[in-house]
């Protein structure tokens, strides 16, 4: 039998109920899925799902009452109902509480570039690059900042090649911004043609991308002036990131 799609809200809930069940994948989540509800997995098979039935699924060996059966259980009962609710269609208020999308249409801000922060709580950059929930997607000048965009990269975790599907989502921009990315990632991102910068310690997003701003007004590197349109007189060599370039 031919295998419906899942649409991109069933996706979405399935992503995020993976999260909340540790040591569980997206594919054993959605095979779990599969034996309760056939090949077809919508909206509506998934409010029917009950803890009993999710942990079944998953192949989890305790009782309800949170006592494990089995030494190999890895999965606590409030991450199961927490998995439910997702499913349900109960995302975690956190989902809802992000920052605003400011208007922008190309050229309102003259001189500027676009950068991909790599975030998972807020307007935090706080996210590895194959792990983070969502880009934050901002317009930055010298003088002016504003977040035009917000991306979920929940869906990677379906996608069959994980990264090439996070370098599409943001493959409009100049730079991106991550705590930390891994070497093949990374040869990944620069093909896509970003210029990749690791903040390890992380921070307010608008607080580290202040310090690009000073950058492009006061002393670009070579690799940020040359996006910029500045001519190679006009450059100067000796700049120093604060940030880790990878």
């Amino acid at each position: 039998m031919h295998q419906q799609p899942i649409s991109n809200e069933v996706a979405l809930r399935i992503a995020l109920a993976a999260r909340a069940l540790p040591g569980i994948s997206v594919g054993e989540v959605i095979e779990g899925l599969k034996s309760e509800l056939g090949d077809r997995i919508d909206e509506a098979g998934l409010s029917k799902i009950t803890v009993t039935a999710l942990k079944t699924a998953i192949g989890q060996t305790y009782d309800l009452d949170g006592e494990e059966d089995g030494e190999d259980t890895t999965v606590p009962l409030a991450a199961l109902k927490e998995a439910v609710r997702i499913l349900w269609g109960e995302i975690d208020a956190a989902q809802k509480t992000l920052p605003p999308i400011e208007p922008y249409q190309d050229g309102d801000i003259a001189d500027s570039i676009r950068i991909a922060v790599a975030s998972n709580n807020k307007e935090q950059l706080d996210g590895h690059f194959g792990s983070c929930q969502r880009y934050l997607i901002y317009q930055l000048s010298a003088t002016e900042m504003r977040l035009i965009d917000i991306r979920s990269a929940l869906e990677a975790d379906l996608s069959h090649d994980k990264n090439a599907f996070r370098v599409s989502l943001i493959k409009d921009c100049h730079v991106l911004y991550i705590v930390s990315i891994g070497g093949p990632a990374a040869a990944k991102v620069i093909k896509g043609g970003l210029y990749p910068m690791k903040v390890t310690e992380g921070g307010a997003a608008r607080e580290v991308l202040s310090e690009l701003q000073k950058a492009i007004a006061t002393s670009p590197p070579p690799w940020l002036a040359k996006v910029l349109g500045v001519a190679d007189g006009a450059r100067v060599k000796n700049y120093k990131a604060a940030a880790t370039t990878v």
